[in-house]
């Protein structure tokens, strides 16, 4: 039996290329985006299993293009009932249209991941032991400990791009993820910790006690220094910035700018601005989605573009946007293996990968000595931006005063505003410790939700505004 995707039709393989080439007759571009998907999830809360989940979920896409018109239509069935509604629904945009065919995007021989589904290994019975065994070990480690949640989440898709010549493209992608998160209390104050990791891989390095433990001493130790944590002081300071997760700031307050439909449209802070400069010197900004494993990686995107490492700002000057082929054509450009799609119920756009500023020559030590009193900010959770005026607000979930050139007291309920291009030429100072985050990263955008990844090394920047509860 095939194992194509394509083959589950209840009409022949040449009969779908047949009726998909006529259905695109007439249009610049599009394809038969097909996908078959498996998802498990283990939530594990106070000692025991609060939910467990197991889906599976198969459907196709049809999308055709004419101009910066986009017909779409999906459906849960591999008929060629719906295969015919399809067509009809997305020919409407091409009445009227001179197409100018463009050209299929390139095949590669590369892999970045392995084919195996992530959700059988470890079974079960010895996931609900693991969770259980975190659940009791962080108990075990602090008695101010009062809540624990664990959840293993595992994911295997399958998809297939056919377009109107006959090509079609493959991928399979496996992504797992764990998370923890305690709650400490004392002197009747409570409060939170969390840390996790995933990648496209299975649960193999999860399940080593080693790797696990490290992850939930991570939570603990943010919880209990939050326990000890004063309230933040609002004003104006030097800001430094930890490696690893908090490029989460740049992935909101620049990378989303970055992405080609917003710049097209001229609805992004940056758009109108290549080859100038909208970030310190020194400061480079990556996409790379061809990095090996990794959760925010494709071996090809969601429309058969394979993956690229694309700079996008280069020594302060912006250099570079991700592009799916609508907006790369459009703009006169060349897609940039940043199409994606959260499911085959949603058209792709431009989306981020894996978004990361490079290193630089600082040391961390160097970096944080340098300030004689700011905030050293080592991890964030929600945020909120405006991709138009490049405006944003971070809430620092373990944030540290910097006094003399010193890491001093934990301090709480700190946020930083500002604006995307402006933050990004205060960055004075970069470090040469260039850290990808975990593997724990979900970007939402236009309602499609995808797995990305941050990162980004110790950085100072200079004279930022830090709202908080506590005036100096």
């Amino acid at each position: 039996m095939s194992d194509f995707l394509i083959d589950r039709f209840d009409i022949s393989r040449e009969s779908v290329e047949a009726r998909l080439a006529a259905a695109l007759h007439g249009a610049d571009d599009g394809e038969l985006f097909l996908e078959y998907r498996e998802q498990e999830s283990l939530v594990f809360d106070n000692g025991r299993l609060k939910s467990g989940n197991f889906s599976t979920d198969q459907g196709f896409g049809m999308r055709s293009v004419a101009g910066e018109a986009v017909g779409y239509a999906h459906s849960g069935e591999f008929t060629a009932a719906a295969l015919d509604r399809a067509a009809d629904a997305t020919g409407t945009v091409k009445a009227g249209h001179t197409p100018i065919v463009a050209a299929g995007p390139s095949g590669t021989n590369r892999r970045l991941y392995g084919e195996g589904n992530p959700i059988p290994e470890p079974s079960f019975e010895a996931k609900i032991r693991l969770l259980a065994e975190i659940d009791a070990y962080l108990r075990a480690r602090d008695p101010a400990v009062r809540q624990v949640s664990v959840t293993l989440g595992a994911q295997w898709q399958r998809v297939e791009i056919l377009r109107a010549d006959g090509q079609l493209l493959r991928d399979t992608r496996p992504l797992v993820r764990i998370n923890i998160s305690v709650v400490a209390e004392r002197g009747g104050r409570q409060e939170s910790g969390s840390f996790g990791g995933g990648g496209r891989i299975g649960f193999d390095s999860y399940v080593e006690a080693a790797n696990w433990q490290a992850m939930a001493d991570t939570a603990l130790r943010q919880a209990l220094t939050n326990l000890e944590a004063a309230p933040a002081p609002a004003g104006t300071f030097d800001i430094v910035l930890g490696a690893g997760w908090p490029g989460v700031m740049l992935h909101e307050a620049v990378g989303h700018g970055l992405e080609g439909d917003f710049n097209r449209k001229k609805t992004s802070a940056f758009a109108g601005l290549m080859g100038q400069r909208v970030a310190s010197p020194g400061v480079t900004v990556v996409d790379d989605g061809s990095i090996a494993e990794r959760r925010g990686s494709l071996t090809i995107d969601d429309e058969g573009t394979p993956s690229a490492r694309n700079v996008l700002i280069e020594d302060g000057v912006l250099v570079g946007y991700m592009q799916d082929r609508q907006n790369a054509r459009l703009m006169g450009m060349a897609p940039t293996g940043n199409g994606r799609r959260q499911s085959y119920a949603y058209v792709p756009m431009p989306r981020m990968t894996n978004t990361m500023m490079l290193a630089g020559q600082h040391s961390p030590e160097e970096i944080i000595e340098s300030v004689a009193d700011g905030i050293y900010a080592v991890s964030f959770g929600g945020g909120q931006v405006d991709i138009t005026s490049g405006k944003f607000v971070f809430a620092c979930t373990e944030a540290y005063r910097i006094r003399a050139g010193r890491v001093a007291e934990p301090i709480k309920g700190a946020m930083l505003i500002g604006n995307g291009p402006d933050a990004m030429q205060r960055v004075s100072m970069i470090g040469n410790d260039l850290a990808l985050d975990t593997g724990i990263g979900m970007c939402g955008k236009s309602g499609q939700g995808v797995p990305v990844g941050v990162g980004q090394p110790h950085l100072r920047m200079d004279r930022m505004t830090v709202g908080g509860t506590q005036t100096d």
